[in-house]
């Protein structure tokens, strides 16, 4: 995703959990930044740095479709709810990477889907993004009671060693009690971690500028209707679209119903971001995997027949497979027209 951990280094080994540095920002010792570029804020009145002071704070930016953060979320509602009582404020900054992510009304959504209570600032002209420095989704900036930024996490993983940095701080603020032990986390749905032993496929955007391994023939038209193609055959990670699209700069639109998007996956989950161009629809979708109706590997957003609706913009998950995890064949025909679709994840 733009600006998050980008799939040099770690892509293979972290399925997109961390990534390469563009430079490195110095936020360890600083002071804690405002938040006065804040666009708005949900579940709170604006929160300042002189109004923090004494607490300790855990800054985590995200935004609301992004995989990577979703399999993080977990851990930071639980260490909000376990240490709210003794002193720890969580705040996440939701800093938009689509357009979509800066309607109010689809964050507001987002925060109450999946049961958000701490604080979130909307930064949707990355004034508290740029303030902090920061270059990722998911990231997070653990905060002493004096304001001063002491230890981050940039990317999913070392949740132990995170919440051993709260105990710390807040043993450090004077609070007494403070448990050692990490508290349990369970994550369902698409919050469940990525299993990196079986993971060969990665994040992908499918539009013209930023795409890769498109195999329609004759490639990408930019920004004009066109009747695509899929091929016979994909090898891995290659994908196709069938049907009348237009190839947009950050989204694909269907123009006509029984669109197909193909693409050849080695994971166990598929994950697409996707939405209707126009706010309200309801266009219906199907999925196949090597042809046949998904059955137990079904996402949490289709039926065991591969059955589906696009109701907002958002990521859905397509497929989680139980097992036997080898190449295989997402096809996605779009029985309406009007849908958007962006971003392929896997997990």
């Amino acid at each position: 995703m733009l600006k998050k951990l980008t799939y040099m280094i770690f892509a293979i080994l972290l399925a997109g959990i961390a990534g390469a540095m563009v430079h490195p920002p110095a936020w360890d010792k600083d002071k804690l930044p405002a938040f006065n570029g804040a666009t708005g804020w949900l579940n709170s009145q604006p929160l300042t740095p002189e109004g923090l002071r004494g607490k300790v704070v855990l800054v985590e930016f995200w935004t609301y479709t992004c995989i990577n953060w979703r399999r993080t979320l977990p851990y930071i509602r639980v260490w909000a709810e376990k240490y709210k009582d003794q002193g720890l404020v969580v705040i996440g900054v939701h800093t938009p990477e689509f357009s979509f992510e800066k309607n109010a009304d689809n964050v507001e959504w987002a925060v109450k889907d999946m049961k958000i209570g701490f604080p979130i600032a909307m930064d949707n002209n990355y004034a508290v993004w740029h303030a902090f420095r920061n270059e990722y989704w998911p990231a997070l900036y653990f905060v002493d009671a004096k304001g001063i930024i002491r230890h981050h996490q940039f990317g999913e993983g070392d949740y132990e060693q995170s919440e051993k940095v709260i105990q710390q701080l807040l043993a450090e603020a004077g609070v007494n009690g403070v448990s050692h032990k990490t508290a349990p986390v369970d994550p369902t749905g698409a919050e469940v971690a990525a299993d990196l032993s079986t993971l060969r496929s990665f994040e992908n955007y499918l539009t013209y500028e930023r795409t890769a391994n498109f195999s329609s023939p004759g490639g990408a038209l930019p920004d004009r209707r066109h009747l695509y193609a899929a091929p016979v055959r994909l090898s891995l990670n290659e994908w196709a679209l069938s049907g009348n699209w237009t190839m947009g700069r950050e989204a694909n639109v269907l123009n006509e119903g029984n669109g197909r998007v193909i693409y050849r996956f080695h994971a166990r989950d598929v994950n697409l971001i996707m939405g209707p161009a126009t706010p309200g629809a309801s266009l219906r979708f199907r999925i196949l995997i090597d042809g046949k109706a998904p059955g137990a590997a079904q996402g949490v957003d289709v039926d065991s027949q591969g059955n589906g609706k696009v109701t907002r913009q958002r990521m859905y998950q397509l497929i989680r497979q139980p097992a036997s995890i080898t190449d295989r064949e997402v096809e996605i025909e779009f029985l309406d027209p009007g849908v958007e679709v962006f971003d392929f994840t896997f997990g």
